[in-house]
């Protein structure tokens, strides 16, 4: 018995001299809708007609000015729905709409039936051009294929003149599953097809190319796409569109590069959806695009809306790690990542000039302001997170600034309630942390009675108050540059506390109106071992906030074995 492979490697396109790898894609292709066809047909509970019009006036707000609305043929729903797009003037007058039917008199008949009235609108014909699907579905070998496809054309032409449509509807041909067809053949039953059309224009005559099910790898078929334009003699007719399912993972690379092979017109859905793995993803191919420099002609500035109604209308939630939709693919949670776009998001005009784009930030390749995001989930705090995350939040979350070198000391701090308590800390959680384990800390030292005073010279600053040590109470006063200073000095001469220094100090004004308070920031560097603490201060007196920081980086050097 003859023993065969499971499966094969895909013969290679017999092509020389592509010259699809060196082109660059400059301008969008025509963007065509399936949503309401094919992607309908592979929901786990298909529209109803009032869905289906929410969908549809979706995508008339996206941008689309090619839709395919339904097989008309196929049920009464389908039907109804062109009439009732059509009877109630639905369609702006810039739009067209398209239908799907076989190669079948009757069904091509009511096809047309279903587009009588329309202003602007598409035939869509297929028929099955793989030796798989004509020989062992549909029992026709490539001779039957090719006349059931020239046919097929006559009798949409001659239906479309009987219903008085000629100056209104274009016509689109698929060979179904293309990529699985062979080239020459494929050549050939296009070329027949045109030919029974008679004479064309782009705009009117399409031929859709179908990776129906993918079983090549991308570069296959634009070596496929690349042939077909060399060897088919009437493509200053015909406009090329493809099709693309996601069977490998691989519909959107393969489209892309099925662009740069001659294609001009693409079919897809809003996030993929179809049979099987779905179609070729349109928001995805469309957004890389426009990542790169190119005015698509569609608007998805408010993404979040459009995958509200997706789901709506789908029941088929978007998963959180789709490309731009999901909710996820705009936050970092790794340390790293979340420190180099916070430095990133720092940096923008920066970065701006140097590279000149107006848009260039560590590991976000658009801005998601681009697509209808915020800022605010960027980061988010979990285990894996480091120091920048916890610091960006901070900053963007409750406008505050501490020092970079009391980084490491917040992440720590963050770092040991999360081993703790696993999990993901909310905004509010890691601000309460914060507040907790630097903000006016108590301990062994207090202070009260704090004043301020101009020196008899007014060259230093004068200043008085009661310190507290354990419970015991002391009057002190002294002079410096400043209030801090004055402080610090007169602490340090006291004998009360071990020696220190000040080592850092930085204080911000948190808000404008007449309530906002100080949040000050001041390091100390111990003598005995060198250590560096920190501390945080608020107060509504920006020097008393100073000194209330002072205070807890003391209490905080004071139970460093508890902190």
């Amino acid at each position: 018995m003859e023993t065969m492979p499971k499966y094969r490697y895909p013969t290679p396109i017999p092509i020389q001299n592509r010259q699809w790898p060196d082109r660059v894609i400059t301008q969008a292709p025509r963007w065509v809708s399936v949503d309401l066809r094919d992607g309908n047909q592979a929901f786990p509970v298909p529209m109803n007609p009032e869905r289906k019009l929410t969908y549809f006036n979706m995508l008339l707000r996206i941008g689309f000015k090619e839709i395919e609305v339904s097989f008309p043929s196929a049920s009464q729903d389908d039907f109804n729905f062109v009439r009732r797009l059509i009877e109630e003037d639905l369609v702006p007058d810039d739009v067209r709409i398209a239908v799907l039917t076989q190669a079948r008199k009757h069904l091509i008949e009511r096809t047309v039936e279903s587009l009588k009235g329309v202003k602007k609108g598409l035939l869509h014909c297929y028929v099955p051009s793989s030796d798989l699907h004509g020989r062992f579905v549909f029992g026709k070998n490539r001779k039957e294929v090719l006349q059931m496809a020239v046919e097929g054309t006559r009798m949409v032409r001659d239906a479309i003149a009987r219903a008085g449509l000629g100056d209104r509807l274009a016509y689109e041909f698929s060979p179904e599953e293309f990529t699985d067809t062979d080239l020459d053949f494929a050549v050939e039953l296009c070329a027949a097809v045109k030919e029974e059309w008679g004479p064309a224009t782009r705009e009117d005559f399409i031929l859709n190319l179908p990776a129906t099910v993918e079983r090549r790898p991308p570069n296959h078929y634009a070596d496929m796409i690349e042939y077909f334009c060399r060897k088919y003699p009437y493509l200053d007719e015909t406009t090329i569109s493809i099709h693309s399912h996601n069977d490998q993972g691989c519909a959107v690379a393969a489209s892309e590069l099925a662009l740069l092979a001659g294609a001009t017109r693409v079919e897809g859905t809003i996030f993929g959806h179809g049979e099987r793995t779905g179609n070729l993803d349109l928001a995805v191919l469309a957004l890389n695009l426009f990542a790169r420099g190119i005015d698509i002609g569609l608007d998805f500035s408010d993404l979040p809306s459009i995958v509200r109604t997706v789901e709506s209308m789908s029941g088929i939630e978007v998963h959180p790690r789709h490309p731009y939709a999901g909710s996820l693919v705009f936050t970092a949670f790794s340390g790293s990542h979340q420190d180099a776009i916070r430095k990133g998001m720092a940096q923008r005009e920066e970065i701006s000039q140097f590279f000149r784009q107006g848009w260039k930030v560590p590991y976000l390749h658009v801005d998601p302001a681009d697509v209808g995001r915020g800022y605010e989930d960027l980061i988010r705090i979990n285990s894996q997170s480091g120091k920048g995350g916890v610091v960006y939040l901070l900053e963007h979350e409750f406008g505050i600034c501490p020092p970079k070198q009391m980084h490491p000391v917040i992440g720590a701090a963050v770092q040991k309630v999360l081993d703790r308590e696993g999990g993901e800390l909310s905004a509010a959680k890691l601000h309460e942390i914060f507040r907790k384990t630097f903000v006016n800390i108590e301990g062994p030292y207090r202070m009260t009675e704090y004043t301020r005073c101009t020196t008899t010279t007014g060259e230093r600053l004068g200043v008085s108050f009661t310190l507290h040590v354990d419970g015991r109470s002391y009057e002190m006063s002294g002079q410096g540059n400043g209030p801090l200073s004055a402080v610090v000095h007169t602490l340090r001469c006291s004998g009360l506390l071990p020696e220190f220094k000040l080592e850092d100090f930085s204080e911000k004004t948190m808000g404008s109106d007449a309530d906002a308070k100080a949040l000050a920031f001041v390091g100390i560097r111990l003598a005995e071992d060198g250590a560096l603490v920190y501390g945080a201060g608020e107060h509504s007196n920006i020097d008393r906030a100073a000194v209330a920081a002072l205070i807890s980086a003391l209490n905080r050097a004071a139970r460093r074995e508890e902190a």
